[in-house]
């Protein structure tokens, strides 16, 4: 037994739900635009972490042997032993890293010995994998560490 008289059903009112579709607009186009970019700037983060630990690997490999691999060597020589001059006398067995380094857009990283701005260089070109760029295309290296 019911004591209350029964409630007729209103629905929302066309304006009500213009609103709040309003509202869900406007907080969507304030909101996607700075989502968007995360992935992005996550793998800004990721390659600059990768630059970190192949600089680490190439210090033991200089501890090991005397000197970083030749340019020519390139970052191969952190997985397997040179055959090329100047052959490391004292290369750690299993290498340096585990597996090839490539950047977060699928890139090569570069390796230079003597390096443009510093003693190596290790960089990426970024998003668009060419040299220059700004903003996500922009380069990544050893020297922004």
């Amino acid at each position: 037994m019911n004591r209350y008289p029964p409630r007729p059903n209103h629905g929302f009112t066309l304006i009500e739900i213009l609103v709040v579709v309003s509202i869900l607009a406007i907080l969507g186009a304030l909101i996607v635009p700075k989502i968007m970019d995360r992935p992005n700037e996550a793998r800004i983060v990721a390659a600059k972490q990768d630059i970190s630990t192949i600089i680490a690997a190439l210090k033991l490999y200089k501890l090991d042997n005397g000197r970083y691999p030749t340019t020519e060597q390139g970052l191969k020589a952190l997985l397997e032993k040179p055959a090329t001059e100047p052959v490391p006398a004292n290369w750690k067995t299993g290498g340096y890293l585990e597996k090839a380094p490539k950047d977060p857009w699928g890139h090569a990283y570069l390796y230079l010995n003597p390096g443009i701005r510093g003693e190596i260089d290790v960089m990426s070109y970024g998003a668009d994998g060419q040299q220059g760029g700004e903003g996500f295309d922009a380069d990544l290296g050893s020297w922004m560490l």
